[in-house]
Parts: C-alpha cells; structure tokens; sequence
C-alpha cells in the first residue's frame, strides 16, 4: 500500500498531525508513506516507522511550489492520500482514497480532532512523535543522565504570546526550590534560532551546576528528542509545546492571544492556563497590528501560573 501524507509547514501543526500517522502505522503496518511537510518540520518525520520518502516543500512564488509537487508524485498510483492542506493539487493525482478537509470537518474543534474527522475516525488518535538513532544520541548529549530536568520555552514566534521572561525565572526558581515540584532539579531552556535573547535570560537565572544549554542547538526532531528526556515541561504556546506534549511529558502550556479550544497542549498528561481575556478581547484595541503587538500576556500572573501547577500535580498524585 502506498499513502502520501500531506501535512502542515508549521510545527505545531505538523506535530498535530503525527496521530493521525500513528494510527496508519497500527492499522497498515506494511505501507509505504510519503510524507510531505515543511522544510522547517521536516526533522520532526524522519524517525516514522512506514516512511519511503520526506518531501520538505519549499514555498515559492505563485503557489509554484505545488506544481513542482504535482510533478513529483503524479506518475505513482497511490493507495491512500491525505492532504491536510486542502490543495488542489490532490484531486489532481490518482487515488483510490481522497482524505482531505470538508463540510464533515468541525472548524470550531480542536485540531487533533478535526485530523481525526477528516479521515473520518471514529477515536482520536494522540499525536506522538517518533526519532532516529542520530537524533536520540543528541538528545542524550545534550541532557545527560542525571538528576530530574525540567524543560523551559521561554519563547515563541510572536511576541504578543510570550510570557515575560522575568515570570519564567521565578517559576522556575519556585519550581527547583525545597518547596517546588522538583527541588535541586536541573533545567534545560529551549528556543530556536532568532528566539535566543529572552531564553538566554532565564537560563542566566538557574543555578550554576543545575542549567542545560538547548538554545539553538537543534533541529525541530532533535529538540523533541531532548524534550523527551525532560520530567515537566513548561512553555508558551509554540510548536515546542506541542511537541512535549507529543512526547508525552506533563506539558503545561501559557495562552493569551491564540485560541486554547483549537491548539491548547493535547493529551492526559498536558493542561494549560490563560490569560483572563480571551484572543478577541486582547486584540481588541485601537492601533492594534499583528506584526507589531506588544507582549499580551502580562494579565496572566506568576502566582496563579504556580497555583495552576500545584493543584494540577495534585490531581494527577491523587487520581
């Protein structure tokens, strides 16, 4: 059986997609899938079990990008093709199964759930993540075995959603102190590349000994490795969220402007908190732009961040 996979270009979004590619790998252990992905997420599919071939697309002028594919993949006859992208290019190409988004999909759901809806599932498969062995010896380079480590993203692509830095420090030395989640912990801080200055911050503030350097360091597949090796993880929401929580660690995610009932962490092991206003209500201001808003996050306080996660590691002991 051949399947060709047509997913996101951007992480979180991508990683959202892996569940509805561990359920292929359960339900057709013998296929053969192309995966067709961002450059940037590519990294993140080069482990998957059933993979034939990764195609990361490069986007180019006049949406050329999709042509180029269409010539790629137009002379196999595959068995299955999933197109979460919604492209024409899809319907263009011979398939004995066409899953792609429509009138079936609930827009308003989250978007594990609307993956599992457009191939038409009945259960929700989690998203997970899988890796090479090049990528999982990084991860142990950059976090040793040792004691417990607690991962950080300080950061995201836009700043509207980034917490302030000087709120991470302080639930993080609440969090590795006697009276934290994970006294004397180690602390491991990611960002990506052009995210460096407010990581950077947070990592000067953990003891010296006890911080773990993964600030640029790594593609999106090797980050998700090194998460792996994280107890708890706590982070704005970006695609290094997801990809915790895809990892199955506590993932707690901070919310402000983005919307929670499409993108919130998604799992048992995740949660999350936001600020008291909503998306709409934090935009909701004269001179508002998006490529230029402020840090929106600010209502959003270290004490109800730090009481969000003792009563959540509270349930979890007790359930």
């Amino acid at each position: 059986m051949r399947i060709l996979f047509i997913t996101s270009s951007r992480i979180g979004d991508a990683v959202l997609s892996c569940g509805l590619l561990d359920y292929i790998a359960k339900h057709t252990p013998d296929a053969k899938v192309t995966i067709v992905c961002g450059v940037l997420s590519a990294s993140l599919f080069e482990g998957y079990p059933l993979l034939d071939e990764l195609i990361p697309l490069k986007k180019q002028k006049h949406n050329k990008h999709w042509l180029l594919l269409w010539k790629r993949v137009v002379r196999t006859r595959w068995d299955i093709v999933v197109d979460l992208r919604n492209s024409v290019m899809s319907r263009f190409i011979i398939s004995d199964k066409l899953y792609t988004i429509g009138k079936h999909v609930d827009k308003s759901a989250h978007k594990v759930i609307q993956n599992a809806e457009i191939m038409k599932l009945e259960d929700v498969p989690n998203p997970r993540l899988w890796f090479t062995a090049a990528q999982l010896n990084t991860a142990k380079a950059l976090i040793p075995d040792g004691k417990p480590v607690l991962g950080v993203g300080a950061t995201a692509n836009w700043l509207a959603k980034t917490w302030p830095s000087e709120r991470f420090i302080k639930v993080v030395n609440w969090a590795i102190s006697d009276n934290g989640i994970m006294p004397n912990a180690r602390v491991a801080v990611f960002a990506a590349l052009g995210e460096e200055e407010n990581a950077r911050k947070v990592l000067a503030c953990v003891p010296e000994g006890q911080a773990l350097d993964i600030i640029a360091k790594t593609d999106p597949g090797s980050a998700a490795a090194t998460l792996a090796r994280c107890s708890f993880y706590i982070g704005n929401d970006s695609g290094l969220m997801h990809c915790a929580s895809a990892v199955d660690i506590p993932t707690l995610g901070l919310f402000g402007p983005s919307y929670p009932h499409l993108y919130r962490p998604w799992g048992e092991n995740s949660s999350y908190i936001s600020t008291p206003e909503s998306f709409d209500e934090l935009i909701d201001y004269e001179g508002y732009s998006s490529s230029d808003a402020p840090c929106l996050m600010e209502s959003l306080s270290v004490d109800v961040v730090i009481k969000k996660i003792e009563d959540w590691m509270r349930s979890k002991n007790n359930a």
